[in-house]
């Protein structure tokens, strides 16, 4: 195995769904986290893992953060890390049990003792727990380190830009393509390795031991960094012995030939020399295979059946999802304009997604998804399926979204209505106006199966409880500043405007309800909308009209339906949902099919038409 060969390059998801999209607070700083990186390594009960009550300890006591932005860290971290399904169910178990704050707060900190008993019973139990609200403490040093990714620099907010070079002045056509299609940093895979190049030597620091550094806290001369320290670099790092070769943690690569003596690894001491080992990385590294620009200029094309002609010719929809490793599959959807595409499918399973620049369109992905980003759109209806970590929408406009996720993120967008069920609290960025938070208002057959599938239960769910975030932390109302959420940049709908919706499909599956149903209120709001129908209803028949009069209210009633129709958009959604001809579907070489052994809904009406006045 020859040494070029070998490449290692940044992870995806760390960048994607770990760091915060907005400036971290300043007691995020290397400073500060250098301080940490002394104090946890000296401290019974901070290291190698670390509980929640240390954290909060930490967080709250030394650095000054409040008690839920310390939560949202630890959170964010949980999200990433992943577990298995079983892991989240029953952790969402415990905490549907909590009826107040004092109760979660027991139920947070009681992990610590439930490990001590589950020691002395099984390793499996004492793991599981472990996994639940303990954290690697290097790893998460780490992870709070590359918040620093969306710092906003001083030199880029007065010019726009970095200072010209040879190199920015042309540009080739994928970069402007990758450019193009991932406008922030948490997608942008040329960002997160100049993130890396530039701050490797810092990252590596956080790994070294207090009795190698001075009293002011610098690395002393000829420090090292010992192979256990190193392990938790496989976060921010990974690679391969050469292309085709299978995705490796970092450390492997370092640990054997050629990059072995390369990096100075040393058996015995099974240590690596700081600066040796920061050269070998830095000359190693390289873009993500699987990242957003390989995927524009090799990922597989992906199209639907359901097209309207000459509507998708702007449209690029891409994937990587046959080739990419876990974590690493993607579905880029750019430009899709006035069109409904849906979609259920193994490909989608577990990928991230991104949905960009997308313009009066109609989505729905029906498959459990890792992630979700909206970029860019306006006007649009999306349907999630579960979404296992979160959901980030940024830069939009006029939104509906209707998802089951782990996590909802809400940043520079306005006029946006979003239906969610989720058991974490939605999280509001700056630069939002008129947020519209709603319950979780539909389903579709397989939804519930889905949500087993990712970890996702009906409780907790926190919807109505957003979670306001500026740049120095949670949302102060004593403070007027552009760096902070407007504090009435939100509000939750109101019951009298509250309608459900139907998924426009049968799939096979057993959900056949809203999972766990609607609030109260929401329910009260939906079953006086129905007496009012069954009213009307009623009034209509027992009114005594001859056939000549029926026919002019019927006619009448259709008219201002078709009015009602084309005044909301809806017609243009109805109409788009009419199945193409059957042949049109028979491709046996493209990924085409609408929604895989789907049939559009037998309503007993043609799509389009009006429902019948009498």
């Amino acid at each position: 195995m020859e040494a070029d060969a070998v490449s290692i390059w940044p992870r995806m998801e760390p960048f994607l769904l770990g760091a915060l999209q907005v400036a971290p607070p300043s007691k995020l700083s290397l400073h500060y986290l250098r301080k940490m990186a002394s104090y946890v390594r000296t401290r019974d009960g901070c290291f190698p893992s670390m509980s929640w009550p240390m954290w909060r300890h930490i967080a709250c006591g030394k650095l000054q953060l409040h008690e839920d932005l310390a939560w949202l860290y630890f959170e964010t971290f949980d999200l990433l890390i992943g577990h298995v399904p079983e892991e989240r169910l029953e952790w969402a178990e415990c905490l549907s049990q909590c009826s107040n704050k004092s109760e979660l707060d027991q139920q947070r900190s009681r992990v610590e003792l439930i490990v001590v008993v589950a020691f002395e019973y099984t390793l499996i139990d004492a793991f599981f727990f472990l996994l639940q609200l303990s954290v690697d403490t290097l790893q998460f040093l780490l992870f709070l380190y590359i918040q620093q990714l969306n710092r906003v620099s001083l030199r880029t907010s007065l010019i726009g830009e970095e200072w010209p070079s040879m190199r920015a002045r042309s540009p080739s056509r994928s970069d402007r393509e990758a450019k193009t299609s991932s406008q922030n940093k948490n997608w942008d895979d040329q960002a997160h390795l100049s993130f890396v190049q530039s701050h490797l030597g810092e990252i590596l620091e956080l790994l070294v031991e207090p009795g190698q550094l001075s009293q002011s806290g610098q690395v002393l001369r000829g420090c090292q960094i010992s192979l256990d320290a190193l392990r938790s670099l496989a976060l921010l790092l990974e690679g391969s012995a050469g292309p085709g070769r299978a995705v490796q943690p970092v450390h492997r690569l370092l640990t054997k030939p050629p990059l072995q003596t390369q990096a100075g690894f040393c058996s015995a001491s099974r240590c690596f020399p700081l600066q040796k080992l920061l050269l070998c990385l830095q000359n190693r590294l390289a873009l993500n295979p699987f990242g957003i620009t390989a995927c524009l200029q090799s990922g597989k094309k992906l199209t639907w059946a359901q097209q309207v002609e000459g509507s998708m010719k702007r449209a690029r929809i891409a994937r990587n999802t046959h080739t990419a490793p876990p974590g690493s599959k993607m579905v880029l959807m750019s430009q899709v304009f006035k069109q409904t595409l849906a979609k259920t499918s193994d490909k989608l399973n577990g990928a991230n997604i991104k949905i960009h620049r997308c313009a009066d369109a109609f989505i729905y992905l029906l498959s459990p998804l890792r992630s979700v980003s909206l970029d860019k759109c306006r006007d649009c209806t999306v349907v999630l399926g579960p979404v296992e970590t979160s959901v980030h929408i940024h830069s939009c406009q006029n939104l509906r979204v209707m998802c089951v996720s782990g996590r909802i993120a809400i940043g520079v967008s306005s006029r946006c209505t979003i239906h969610t069920l989720t058991p974490t609290r939605p999280l509001l960025l700056p630069g939002n106006t008129d947020i519209t938070l709603g319950p979780f208002h539909t389903f579709y057959p397989s939804l519930e199966d889905h949500m087993g599938s990712v970890g996702l239960a009906v409780v907790p769910n926190a919807w109505d409880r957003p979670l306001l975030v500026g740049t120095e932390g949670l949302f102060n109302p004593s403070l007027n500043s552009s760096s902070n959420p407007a504090p009435l940049c939100y509000r939750l709908l109101p019951p009298a405007e509250f309608n459900t919706v139907v998924v426009p499909f049968e799939m096979e599956g057993d959900t056949c309800e809203v999972p766990g149903g609607l609030p109260p209120l929401y329910q009260a709001a939906v079953e006086e909308k129905e007496k009012r129908i069954q009213n009307w209803q009623k009034t209509v028949l027992e009114t005594p009209l001859n056939k000549q009069q029926k026919q002019q209210f019927q006619d009448l009633v259709e008219v201002k339906f078709h009015e009602w129709l084309l005044e909301t958009g809806h017609r243009q959604e109805l109409d788009s949902l009419i199945p193409p001809a059957m042949n049109s579907l028979k491709d046996s070489t493209t990924d085409t099919q609408a929604v895989n052994h789907t049939k559009h809904m037998r309503t007993g009406r043609a799509v389009g038409q009006s429902p019948m006045a009498c």
